[in-house]
């Protein structure tokens, strides 16, 4: 991981910052202290996304939601926060040269339990992402394989991989791909098996899947229609994992009512 410098200004929050940004640990603090009053809403529900200006560029400060009870006393002593998870696998992704956008910092609010927090990162103006795609995009579909490749080659296994969370920005005749949402990941080397069910999240569109299949079995060298199979099963397990839990949720709430 890069290096980085802790800053601190009040003993129930923590602020781990970039190296080089450590000269605005007090605007970060300013931002993150004012979150709920300032800064432009980029998105809100489960967490909630603000852009803010640092120095004349855009970043995004990004409010995880307050954990459940168990989680709180879970990541005030044993286990890693969300946000401190996405700086630290967003550092190792730049080592890696995969894109996402810059880490900035992140702050967490720790009294008898966990509280409050936050994940600070460049802002990144982009096209679209993978959910806009259809089966005639073929070429950036043949990108977006490749580098997905890529991760794999790399010992990445982003757990999710799914079609809002890779932002694309056209590069004049080619495309560059960034990595979002990043509190799940796993760093090992990856059987054929893990590589064919980390597509599963993307899309139940099979024209799609065949685009990706196609291209993935020329990178890995394994035959067409073994990997189309294998994108499909995976996709296929995870649907209806989603819609039996769909249903389950549905269920609950009007038996609630």
């Amino acid at each position: 991981m890069a290096s980085v410098n802790i800053y601190k200004r009040k003993s129930s929050m923590k602020f781990i910052v970039a190296k080089d940004f450590t000269a605005y640990s007090e605007d970060l603090e300013r931002m993150i202290q004012n979150f709920s009053r300032e800064g432009s809403v980029l998105s809100t529900g489960r967490n909630e996304i603000r852009i803010f200006e640092l120095n004349g560029k855009s970043i995004n400060v990004k409010a995880f939601k307050i954990p459940n009870a168990v989680n709180k006393i879970a990541y005030r002593f044993f286990r890693k926060s969300k946000a401190q998870r996405s700086f630290e696998y967003a550092s190792i992704l730049t080592q890696k040269g995969i894109g996402t956008p810059l880490p900035i910092a992140y702050a967490e609010e720790n009294r008898l339990t966990f509280g409050r927090s936050f994940y600070v990162c460049e802002h990144l103006d982009c096209e679209f992402t993978f959910r806009d795609l259809s089966a005639t995009d073929v070429k950036l579909l043949q990108e977006f394989t490749r580098f997905t490749f890529q991760l794999h080659e790399k010992e990445i296994e982003f757990l999710d991989h799914s079609p809002g969370n890779t932002l694309i920005r056209r590069n004049a005749e080619k495309y560059q791909f960034f990595l979002v949402d990043l509190n799940r990941m796993n760093f090992r080397k990856m059987d054929f098996e893990a590589r064919m069910k980390n597509f599963s999240r993307l899309t139940a569109d099979e024209a799609i899947l065949r685009v990706m299949a196609r291209e993935y079995a020329i990178l890995y060298g394994k035959p067409e229609e073994l990997v189309f199979e294998k994108m499909q099963f995976y996709t296929h397990q995870f649907q209806e994992k989603f819609h039996r839990k769909k249903r389950l949720k549905k269920q609950l709430k009007f038996w609630k009512n």
